[in-house]
């Protein structure tokens, strides 16, 4: 069946108070400048309750919406270039929907693509806003709650931090529990004349497709144990789950598109890191902006089972250390080093495949007063060899979302080492409403 999404209604929130004329442009950190211009997209899924009318749950999520907004007060402005936010108070797009469907037929086996029906714009329709949500109800009562935050004002852990403040404002009546966010960003990596650097490079138009790929706890276990004394130089400490994965989703994806080393290519496996933890003294997690980067490994191709790469990427993260901090501080080695990947993208001359990782966030705190969601998913992206891991709503395992060239992703999918590691089906969970 066709899940169709018909909108009911399209306003703005504002602010519940203004933002003070002090704090009315708010300059974007270095980081942000070199952060793609995308949304960061999110879908919460709840199922019916009783208590709340439809209008009622309205009222009640633009109300601590607006609450939100006041106090992330640059969400609520628009992007001027890749400079600054005008903190204006024009406030943030609310769409509401309805849907032709009942909530387990989205959740019981979702498909990506469909996944962005339930956010109010396209991933890459960034324009020059922080932030827009789509609220759509479901014919059994239940409610999708969509949430888009531009990349180029927050990261990952900036996303969960305004979701789960809106969450806790919206059960609470306030946030006099939750600390404030710091808005420190630009001060801490002072903005650069990036001119000549695109931050939209690896951008694609060309026909991409994203799948959900199920590891169950049991399965990622036996390949940390796979990794865990493959290779004589890889240190004794066993594999977190996320190495495994990320190793073993490599090689399959280097086995089943029959990839052969090229001398011209420059073959990269990038991970995204938090840098709060990597400063000194530390950032905690209230401090706002993008405040992470990508450790790049560079394995070899075709000749790894996995564990050279494992030990590469460890090497690549443990080199984001306080010396890799300070110049990025600085930022102009950075700047360079990033303009010459970008011509080397721009002439086919860079293979990369990417990994972030949402394990051990706080993706399932999102409760607005009627319980924590069944399920969270992501949507399909704009950028090819990109691997998104999110956690399982229930037990260990860990849901791959993988964003693939069409004719990579049929050969990949086919990859009979990589069935046998698949839930099986390599479907969720059944839901009971």
């Amino acid at each position: 069946m066709e899940i169709e999404i018909e909108v009911i209604s399209n306003e703005t929130i504002k602010p519940s108070s203004p933002t003070p004329e002090s704090l009315r442009k708010y300059q974007l950190s270095f980081l942000d400048q070199i952060a793609p211009p995308t949304f960061m997209p999110l879908v919460y899924f709840y199922p019916a309750d009783a208590k709340f009318s439809n209008p009622e749950k309205s009222n009640h999520l633009k109300k601590s919406l607006s609450q939100v907004l006041s106090r992330f007060y640059p969400l609520a402005g628009r992007l001027i270039d890749d400079l600054y936010v005008d903190c204006n108070n024009e406030g943030a797009p609310y769409v509401e929907a309805v849907a032709n469907c009942s909530l387990s037929q989205v959740v019981t086996n979702p498909i990506p693509k469909n996944m962005n029906k339930f956010l109010p714009y396209k991933v890459d329709e960034v324009q020059n806003l922080g932030m827009a949500v789509q609220v759509t109800y479901f014919q059994c009562g239940g409610t999708a709650v969509g949430l888009l935050i531009s990349h180029k004002i927050a990261d990952a852990l900036s996303f969960f931090l305004v979701a789960n403040t809106w969450a806790a404002i919206a059960r609470n009546g306030n946030y006099d529990d939750v600390p404030g966010p710091k808005f420190e960003g630009a001060k801490i990596f002072p903005p650069r004349d990036a001119a000549g650097f695109k931050p939209s490079t690896g951008i694609v138009k060309e026909e991409l497709v994203t799948k959900i790929f199920t590891f169950p706890a049991s399965r990622i276990s036996a390949l940390q144990e796979r990794y865990s004394g493959g290779a004589a130089e890889l240190p004794q400490r066993r594999p977190s789950r996320v190495e495994a994965l990320s190793a073993f989703l490599w090689t399959r994806f280097i086995s089943a598109t029959q990839m052969k080393a090229d001398p011209n290519k420059i073959y990269t496996v990038l991970h995204a890191v938090n840098l709060r933890t990597r400063l000194d003294p530390p950032l905690s997690e209230y401090h706002f902006g993008n405040i992470s980067r990508l450790a790049i490994a560079m394995p070899s191709v075709g000749v790894d089972g996995g564990s050279e790469l494992l030990q590469k990427v460890r090497e690549a993260i443990r080199a984001v250390d306080g010396e890799y901090v300070a110049q990025l501080r600085q930022g102009d080695k950075h700047l360079n080093f990033l303009k010459e990947r970008m011509a080397q993208a721009n002439k086919g001359e860079l293979v990369t495949f990417n990994f972030t990782s949402l394990c051990r966030f706080p993706l399932y705190e999102a409760d607005f007063g009627w319980g924590k969601p069944v399920w969270a998913g992501s949507a399909g992206l704009v950028y090819k060899n990109l691997v998104t891991f999110i956690d399982t709503a229930t037990g260990n395992g860990i849901e791959a979302w993988i964003n693939l060239r069409k004719e990579d992703m049929e050969k990949f999918e086919a990859d009979l080492e990589l069935q046998e590691f698949l839930s099986k089906p390599n479907k969720m969970f059944e839901f009971v409403f």
